[in-house]
């Protein structure tokens, strides 16, 4: 096999289901993580004082590691090959998430961002490796709705945060500025002391779990495609990439979507009691649930609706819903605006996928490259939130939602020109 051509399709053989199947459970061990960010905002504005742009640290910490990891992860898979890095990101994530342990022990906010950045960290090199990896196994021009229908199990991790986060971490316990201030120093330091330690148990087990998936797909066999490494001297040079316009705008487009979705998704249980005055954490943590379970329902819907309209024809559409849908959050407030602001989780649910598939359709050699420019792209992740944090501070919690709104005009832009890109 050349170097210069990657393979499109599996042996039909059970060692190649094996390997799909553990592949696309990957899909919903990040969404995990990822599902997590939105309960750890809310959970350290209490135990540590935050304000939002503060808190949204969370998302800064986490997704600038797939800045930072994506190109390396690249490189290691040039190297080593799709299965050795999913092995090698497995770890980190178990290092990461085990390191909240100690984190919460010495209760320093700033730790706990380390232990978020190494669990991402790992997670940059299983997205830089799965998502291109579930494209070329199978025929190139169902790549889009094969990608679709994988990281439609990605929704099940959230679904399980929320769930593992609202009956673990969220206590409903919550203060006022005031009454924290008339609190007993020993009253207050024990209260701190216990919402940081809410955090250690779940991690712990997480950590655990990961671990021994860790182990297991080491021991199981992959198929070729896989396991073989690229001769070195025969990689097409990077550099070749910037001849791609599409390629590039789909970088862009990566970089807003994932903005969009980390900041609404941190922002939506304080956006529902800013919304709802008086409603409990624990009830505004049913809105994340709620947008968990729409964008998962969105993704296989979408996957199905690609066997009949065209993915990008159908981004186009998810994007124009989500423009609308923000302006809606950002100006109307209360339960309309909490409705709607949910609501997107259901259109944003394609637009992941699509745009990666769309981006790194055709480019053969160069997919493992691109690939790791597409997941450098997360970056928007650690980036428009704090600009959303930043506005939630300044002016009105609902106004950063603006920003998801101009993310999903780019959107609509890639997903237009797209339509036409073969």
């Amino acid at each position: 096999m050349s170097a210069r051509e990657e393979p499109t399709a599996t042996p039909p053989s059970r060692t190649a289901l094996t390997a799909f199947v553990l592949i696309v459970s990957l899909f919903a061990f990040w969404g995990l993580a990822n599902g997590f960010n939105g309960i750890l905002v809310k959970q350290f504005r209490k135990a540590f004082t935050l304000d939002y742009g503060e808190a949204i640290l969370v998302d800064t910490a986490f997704y600038i590691a797939y800045f930072v990891f994506a190109i390396p992860a690249g490189l290691f898979i040039r190297r080593f090959g799709y299965k050795s890095a999913v092995v090698f990101g497995l770890l980190l994530y178990a290092a990461g998430a085990l390191l909240f342990y100690p984190a919460a022990a010495l209760r320093e906010y700033y730790v706990f961002l380390g232990a978020l950045f190494v669990i991402a960290s790992g997670l940059a090199f299983l997205e830089t490796s799965a998502n291109p990896l579930v494209t070329l196994l199978g025929p190139p021009e169902t790549a889009a709705r094969r990608l679709n229908f994988a990281q439609s199990f990605n929704a099940f991790g959230p679904i399980s945060a929320v769930l593992i986060g609202r009956s673990f971490i969220l206590s409903n316990r919550e203060f006022t500025p005031a009454q924290l201030a008339a609190m007993p120093a020993a009253d207050a330091t024990r209260y701190y002391a216990g919402e940081a330690h809410a955090v250690q148990l779940p991690y712990l087990v997480l950590g655990i779990v990961v671990l021994l998936w860790a182990l297991f797909v080491a021991c199981v066999s992959f198929p070729p495609i896989a396991t073989n490494v690229e001769p070195q001297q025969n990689a097409p040079p990077a550099s070749l990439l910037l001849r791609k316009p599409h390629f590039l705008f789909g970088v862009v487009a990566q970089f807003f979507y994932v903005g969009a979705q980390a900041g609404t998704w941190g922002l939506i249980i304080p956006y529902a009691q800013h919304a709802i005055p008086g409603m409990a954490e624990r009830s505004a943590a049913y809105c994340l649930l709620a947008s968990f379970v729409a964008f998962a329902v969105g993704r296989f819907a979408g996957t199905a609706l690609m066997g009949r309209i065209d993915a990008n024809r159908l981004m186009t559409l998810a994007a124009l819903a989500n423009l609308a849908l923000t302006l809606v959050a950002a100006l109307a407030g209360g339960w309309i605006g909490l409705c709607a602001l949910a609501a997107t989780s259901f259109f944003m649910s394609i637009m992941f996928p699509t745009i990666f598939a769309s981006a790194i359709r055709g480019l053969g050699a160069l997919t493992k490259i691109a690939s790791s420019f597409l997941i450098m792209s997360i970056i928007g992740g650690a980036l428009l939130p704090l600009a959303m944090g930043q506005i939630a501070d300044r002016s009105a919690l609902p106004y950063a939602m603006l920003v998801p709104t101009l993310c999903y005009a780019v959107i609509f832009a890639f997903a237009r020109g797209s339509r036409g890109h073969a």
